[in-house]
């Protein structure tokens, strides 16, 4: 990659005041076609240089796309806010808005091919549209400063942006509006019925305006929570091999590394199972569990677990354990379905608000209780 200081600067031609375009944001736009692997060239603008984007996803897209997933390099998956290119647009072309999360990213160009319009890139600190609407980096102060950033006025002859439909929570419309001149027109919520909404005249179909979380997409979310699970579960098999190694030691015996490994994995295997419930049964088994709340969906499936556990897997434990088990794997896989609601489309920020302050406490107390229950039934 070229050298920062050796990148093309996007900005208006004489850097004129008014567009907002002077030195101070020449770090910002410093781009080059040969910069990232996604770029093909550069398009001649009244407005200087503007990269084109490439449609055509290649090897190392995908590859990243799945490290994103799975939580490698996450928060830092993302692309410079600017101004782009798609195929040859002209002064009348539409202008499409998105985040700089480059997941987001890919999923949009990869659709864009036959497609000639401009793109904007906005700093959404490398979050996904929903999430970033939903905090506010994808919101109406932003959008109406990259519009002026990018001199939008300059470049094309209408007035009119196109928003993914999930932005519509961060952006105030009429505000965008009277602080920029232009109208905020919210396209589709998939990426791949843009060319069709473009075709319409931006008119949207009722299916366009569908939020859908179907079992692909409720797959998507699965991995990253997979891999944030990585540290609790060395911690939960630590704990579990020190309880245990006291445990042997008071009965008099050299805990011996085979001895006190089965112990362990004999200990872990309830907890895991909680996790691995909490984390991607509930996700795949969302609209069949009954009840709304995540926090119960998910503590049905871990009384179930917890019961199958004790009935046939341990059915020699002791009471007190048993009890303990009760108290604790429901309260683990309720917390965990909890972390769903943010990628649910099932779900509001009332309603999230309202599950979390009603279940919590009890998941809290539950936990407590199991946690002190386990120990105790280990020593006695």
């Amino acid at each position: 990659m070229k050298d920062k200081k050796d990148l093309p600067v996007i900005c208006c031609e004489g850097e004129a005041p008014e567009c907002g375009c002077g030195p101070a944001e020449q770090q910002e736009q410093n781009y080059a076609a040969a910069g990232y692997p996604w770029q093909i060239g550069l398009v001649k603008t009244p407005v200087g240089p503007v990269p084109r984007v490439a449609t055509a996803l290649e090897r190392k897209d995908i590859v990243g796309g799945w490290k994103a997933r799975w939580g490698m390099g996450r928060m830092d998956y993302r692309i410079p806010p600017g101004l782009y290119a798609v195929g040859e647009p002209d002064h009348n072309s539409p202008v499409l808005v998105s985040g700089n999360y480059k997941l987001s990213f890919d999923s949009l160009r990869r659709e864009l091919s036959p497609l000639n319009l401009w793109l904007i890139i906005i700093d959404t600190k490398g979050i996904n549209v929903w999430c970033a609407a939903g905090k506010g980096s994808f919101g109406t102060a932003e959008l109406v400063q990259r519009i002026g950033k990018v001199c939008l006025k300059d470049l094309v002859g209408h007035r009119e942006i196109i928003l993914p439909q999930l932005a519509a929570p961060g952006v105030s419309a009429h505000k965008v509006f009277k602080q920029s001149g232009f109208k905020v027109v919210y396209g589709p919520v998939r990426a791949s019925d843009i060319p069709a909404f473009l075709q319409m005249g931006c008119k949207a179909t009722p299916h366009m305006r569908q939020v859908s979380f179907a079992l692909r997409e409720r797959l998507q979310v699965i991995p990253v929570e997979l891999v944030s699970m990585t540290k609790p579960v060395l911690g939960i098999i630590l704990a579990l091999l020190l309880l245990n190694s006291l445990v042997l030691l008071r009965d008099g015996t050299f805990p011996a590394s085979a001895i006190l490994l089965g112990q362990t994995l004999a200990h872990v295997a309830p907890f895991l199972g909680a996790i691995l419930i909490g984390t991607v049964l509930v996700p795949v088994l969302l609209p069949y569990i009954p009840g709304r709340a995540f926090a119960w969906k998910g503590f049905v499936l871990g009384v179930l677990w917890t019961l199958a556990f004790v009935l046939f897997i341990a059915p020699a434990a002791g009471w007190l354990q048993m009890a303990s088990y009760f108290l604790l794997l429901p309260a683990i896989a309720a917390f965990l379905s909890m972390n769903f609601t943010g990628a649910s489309t099932y779900t509001s920020l009332s309603g999230v608000v309202k599950e979390m302050s009603l279940a919590l406490p009890v998941i809290v107390i539950s936990a407590g209780l199991g946690i002190c229950g386990f120990i105790v039934s280990l020593f006695v």
